[in-house]
Order: C-alpha cells, then structure tokens, then sequence
C-alpha cells in the first residue's frame, strides 16, 4: 500500500487523496472514515457542527442509518498547499424507499501527516425515481478520474 498523500500537495496527490476519500467514504464504515481525520478535526457538515472522531463516528453512524445504499462519487476541483476542494455526487434510498440525488461541495484542510483537520460541506438533495440513478457502488477502475458531471 502506498503512503497516505501529505501536504503540500501537487495534482497527482491531491487527487490521490480525493480518490482515497471516496473509496473510504463508499464502505459506509464510520470507524474507517474517522481513521482519516485528527482527533479534534472540526466539521460543518450542512447545519452540524462536529468536532473530533467520536463525534465524527457517532454523525456517520446516523447518516448511513437513513442514507440506505449509499454510493458516492468526488471530484478534485482545486487545491493549494495544505488545503483541498471537492465537488461531489452521491445517491442514497431513505427508510422509506425514496431516492435521492446529493449535490456537494467540500473545503478540507490537512495536518502535517496528511489527516484532514477541517472539512466544510455544503450539500443540496434532488428527489429522484429509482430508473434515475446512475451512481451505483465503488467506482469501477475505468471511471476512476471522470468527471461527476459526466455521470448522466
């Protein structure tokens, strides 16, 4: 395995390390995710304000709880020293069987050792009818690096 990509970052490891958090973030395994954030890494995740692992774990618990067959997609869109900026796709199916569409973007910033200390997420949800879908589990080796929007 290779190492974890640190700052300062160029195009290559920054988009090693998108890729790295959309393959993380696709288990749906909170203790995995958090492993890739400081102890006391500070969120906003749309109106929540979290900081640090447990409460990390404790957010992605309840998120995938009423976020059913979860499958996302990120995109590097900009980076510069210590800091990455992402746009993102993910579907999911609520307890009740209805489909959605999440639209994002993410601000990280990193440690030394290549953790995210901070992570802004802005997201906007589109219902969508099951046939709509085109987001569906890990991203296959040949779609690796295309674009969300290409995702039609």
């Amino acid at each position: 395995m290779s190492p974890m990509p640190v700052p300062p970052f160029d195009a290559e490891t920054a988009a090693a390390k998108v890729q790295a958090a959309e393959d993380v973030w696709n288990t749906c395994d909170p203790e995995k995710v958090a492993m890739g954030y400081t102890d006391d890494s500070v969120w906003r995740n749309r109106d929540s304000f979290i900081v640090g692992r447990d409460q990390i774990i404790a957010f992605l618990r309840q998120k995938w709880q009423r976020e059913l067959d979860y499958s996302l997609r990120k995109q590097l869109w900009a980076f510069t020293g210590n800091r990455i900026a992402v746009r993102y796709q993910y579907e999911s199916r609520d307890p009740a069987g209805r489909w959605w569409r999440s639209y994002g973007n993410e601000l990280w910033e990193y440690d030394d050792a290549g953790l995210n200390s901070r992570r802004e997420s802005s997201i906007n949800d589109v219902p969508i009818i099951e046939s709509e879908r085109r987001i569906f589990g890990r991203r296959s080796d040949a779609d690796r690096g295309r674009d969300v929007i290409d995702l039609r």
